[in-house]
């Protein structure tokens, strides 16, 4: 496993906002390693609301791990 993520510090809640979305698809990425099979399941999940949600979740809570790291950009 290379180092990829080497600080939570972002300069304006924007960025926090991408590396919290990039954090939610990396742990995706490690959870499911093969892109293949990612592929495969994404009709499943895609459209149901359900799932949706809890990506969107997922991502929310990285966006408080990174906005604390910040001292949410006072």
């Amino acid at each position: 496993m290379s180092d990829w993520l080497t600080s939570l510090r972002t300069e304006t809640p924007q960025e926090g906002f991408e590396l919290a979305i990039l954090l939610a698809r990396k742990g995706v990425g490690y959870t499911q390693p093969s892109a293949e099979i990612r592929k495969k399941l994404r009709p499943e999940y895609e459209e149901d609301a359900d799932s949706l949600t809890a990506a969107s979740q997922v991502i929310a809570i990285h966006y408080q791990t990174v906005a604390a790291a910040n001292n949410y950009w006072k």
